[in-house]
């Protein structure tokens, strides 16, 4: 893939977990809130943060070799 491609896909990411952080904490606002939709928001979000991460580390790699 590549850089421009990666970057775009990190962008993405990162704005889909922005919004799950909004619906998440809107859930938690929420009375009778559904505890299974809440866990898998956070499983997602979860997984989107190490997919950022592992884009974050294509792009930025260590010079430390």
């Amino acid at each position: 893939m590549e850089e421009q491609e990666l970057r775009a896909t990190l962008d993405a990411l990162r704005a889909e977990h922005r919004d799950l952080d909004q619906a998440i904490a809107d859930l938690h606002d929420v009375q009778s809130r559904d505890e299974l939709l809440l866990r898998r928001l956070k499983k997602r979000k979860l997984l989107l943060r190490d997919r950022i991460a592992t884009i974050e580390r294509l792009l930025d790699p260590d010079d430390i070799a």
